[in-house]
């Protein structure tokens, strides 16, 4: 099973948490597999000067059973780009995609959660806006959401920052059985921030389209 983590220009660091839980995942699934894919292969400046090298480009990116797009401050920039959007566009048409973070607005962008609910960051530092209040005020045919996650079936958007960690675990539990996901918060050490999240800001789940 192959998981896409989707990153570009400006990514903020710790959205790359989903590729940290995946490979703590490996060691109870070791059939799962992981690449990075971004706008081109190679070398990519995330917020704050770390670099990385993704796998893939777009161009070349391989079949991958969920791609999660991550988020940061450059998702202005993706979520105006044609081939990033495209791209999107394509994988929620063969696979199955996911945000986490401001990931999520590039997803709203390429118009895959128009008559969805969805969610996105809601924190921030002023006089920054809420990207949760730039979902409502600017995707109308977006039922924007305070959630730790909103799973559409298709598309599943979660919420900032850290709680990118609670949506990676969740996918996991979706795609490969509780007990994996279980599993690899206790060796994550996670399992009581898991459990205090889920009780105190609950997932939707199942969420009706909305005209």
């Amino acid at each position: 099973m192959r998981f896409g983590i989707f990153i570009y220009q400006g990514v903020e660091p710790i959205d790359l948490a989903t590729f940290g839980v995946l490979s703590m995942a490996r060691r109870i699934a070791p059939q799962i597999e992981i690449c990075t894919i971004a706008p081109k292969a190679g070398p990519v400046r995330l917020a704050n000067g770390l670099n990385v090298a993704a796998d893939f480009g777009i161009d070349n990116a391989p079949r991958c059973d969920i791609v999660i797009v991550t988020g940061g401050p450059g998702w202005s920039e993706q979520a105006r780009s044609p081939e990033t959007l495209e791209y999107i566009r394509r994988v929620h048409g063969s696979g199955g995609i996911a945000s986490v973070c401001t990931g999520g607005m590039i997803l709203a962008a390429s118009g895959v959660l128009d008559g969805q609910a969805a969610t996105t960051k809601r924190q921030v530092v002023p006089p920054e806006q809420s990207p949760l209040s730039v979902l409502r005020a600017s995707y109308p045919r977006i039922d924007a959401r305070e959630a730790m996650l909103v799973d559409n079936g298709s598309v599943v958007t979660g919420g900032g920052v850290s709680l990118c960690i609670d949506t990676t675990l969740y996918l996991l539990a979706k795609m490969l059985g509780d007990d994996v996901a279980d599993e690899t918060a206790r060796i994550m050490e996670y399992t009581r921030a898991w459990r205090a999240n889920r009780d105190e800001f609950p997932a939707i789940l199942g969420s009706a389209r909305v005209t």
